[in-house]
């Protein structure tokens, strides 16, 4: 079964945070939307988690073309 979603606990294990930094983050602007409300809590696609990590990296705004584009 393919995985491509990520809750709270699989963000923070990738990013080397706790559940609740990532509840935090979360909240704002620039966070992705969820995918899904689930009893557990909410879920993202992992492509969208990526992509906001990449910019996080990068600097880069949503919706902006990477750098050299």
């Amino acid at each position: 079964m393919p995985r491509y979603l990520m809750g709270a606990g699989e963000i923070a294990k990738r990013l080397g945070l706790s559940r609740q930094r990532v509840q935090q983050l979360a909240e704002r602007d620039d966070w992705p939307e969820p995918y899904d409300e689930l009893a557990m809590g909410r879920v993202w696609l992992i492509a969208d988690i990526e992509g906001w990590i990449q910019r996080q990296r990068t600097g880069q705004q949503p919706g902006e073309p990477p750098p050299g584009d």
